[in-house]
């Protein structure tokens, strides 16, 4: 008898908002709630045909407007805002850039340098661990939308990594990713798609 496969685990879709001022610049956007550009809007529209056949068991999003406006400009609705999806606190990095940080801090990164008065890439690992979590005893698919550093640790988490192994996946803005499974072992099954502008 042939092995049955298991393609009927519930996927976890990961929704990137689009492009905001800062998210362009490079600096650190934790808690500052900036919308979206004109063209992080477009991003967000060119993600609907990518989402327009499926459906999910929860939706859930940062509460941040960026994010939320994304889902919904995605063709999203019944959003839950969920507060551990909230972008990584940065304390007094909020607004700077690598760049700056760099000027004092050699080879400052996000992931292995010092964040005064923000969180540790540990703390963010803890509040991601609660969303995936919650995906998993949902009963379908899920999608959660939210932001750049929060969602690679995220993926990283998905797979039993340390959520400093967030460093290695580059998450552009206005984009979608799968995490899923194979057999009995969680995977990245695709990674920052884009969509194509109407």
């Amino acid at each position: 008898m042939a092995a049955v496969s298991d393609d009927t685990r519930p996927s976890l879709f990961l929704l990137r908002h689009g492009a905001t001022e800062w998210s362009e610049s490079g600096q650190h956007t934790g808690v500052t709630d900036l919308p979206l550009l004109p063209e992080g809007e477009d991003e967000a529209r060119a993600l609907a045909p990518l989402l327009a056949d499926r459906s999910f068991a929860l939706v859930l999003s940062s509460p941040m407007s960026r994010a939320m406006r994304t889902a919904e400009l995605a063709g999203l609705t019944d959003l839950q805002p969920e507060p551990d999806l909230v972008e990584w606190n940065y304390g007094e990095v909020e607004g700077r850039t690598t760049a700056e940080m760099r000027e004092d801090q050699g080879d400052w990164t996000v992931f292995s340098g010092k964040i005064p008065g923000g969180e540790t890439a540990a703390q963010v690992g803890e509040r991601v661990d609660r969303v995936i979590a919650r995906a998993r005893a949902a009963g379908g698919d899920v999608l959660v939308s939210g932001h750049g550093h929060c969602l690679r640790i995220l993926a990283a988490r998905w797979i039993d990594l340390d959520p400093r192994a967030g460093r290695l996946f580059h998450l552009a803005s206005g984009t979608l990713s799968e995490l899923s499974w194979e057999r009995e072992q969680p995977v990245i099954k695709t990674w920052g798609l884009q969509g194509r502008p109407s």
